[in-house]
């Protein structure tokens, strides 16, 4: 059966790229996501560059309302334990005053998702296995290298197909709790990430800002 795709116009591989936002406030927790319509982003996910062959990425998708709902006071509490921290978004110590301004609308919308994650319609957590912990930094570098790119193209092709998507891994704090929920053998494969999926209320996100260039990229030599 064919999935509804039209629901904004046509963009740009550049537009879509650089408009694809972390969505929550704005996930209309109201409206279902069709499987079919997952599997299609999944399957353009599986197209994304991996750095190892063999190591392909698995996906949990979490539609049943009581595995939500037992997630999601998980995913709370990881939140609760963040916010003190120096580095979490009350707290980075950010120079950039355009950065900086970005910020309280960061956290209201950060803290939004963490009062309302049981409401999302369906949760997608990419999986890595084996799990890179413990393993040798380039191994562990090739096993993430798989999950992140299709993770990254999950979203790119949800963003095009009208739905929104969280980048989220808060919940890596109690991974073990969560893959009991879930049946996830824990011992075997690791949770890479939580990405919370519903229809977007509105399409019209824009680019946001980031500060210059310059000071990010490094010619031959740092």
């Amino acid at each position: 059966m064919a999935t509804v795709a039209t629901q904004i116009p046509s963009l740009t591989a550049d537009e879509v790229l650089s408009t694809t936002r972390t969505v929550r406030k704005r996930l209309d927790m109201s409206r279902p996501v069709p499987r079919s319509l997952l599997q299609e982003c999944m399957r353009i996910a599986q197209q994304a560059p991996i750095a190892s062959n063999g190591f392909y990425t698995h996906f949990m998708v979490v539609s049943d309302p009581a595995k939500r709902a037992a997630l999601a006071p998980i995913y709370k509490r990881a939140w609760d334990a963040y916010v003190p921290m120096p580095f979490s978004v009350p707290n980075l110590q950010i120079d950039d005053p355009a950065h900086k301004a970005q910020q309280p609308r960061v956290l209201d919308s950060a803290t939004y998702l963490a009062e309302h994650l049981a409401e999302v319609p369906t949760l997608v957590i990419p999986c890595i296995s084996p799990r890179p912990d413990g393993q040798p930094a380039w191994i562990a570098a090739c096993l993430w290298g798989g999950a992140l790119p299709a993770a990254w193209s999950f979203m790119l092709a949800a963003r095009a197909r009208g739905l929104g998507v969280a980048w989220t891994c808060l919940h890596l704090m109690f991974e073990e709790e969560a893959a009991a929920v879930l049946g996830i053998p824990y011992s075997e494969v690791f949770q890479a990430g939580l990405l919370p999926v519903a229809y977007s209320q509105g399409t019209d996100f824009k680019a946001a800002y980031r500060e210059p260039l310059d000071k990010f990229v490094h010619w031959d030599t740092w």
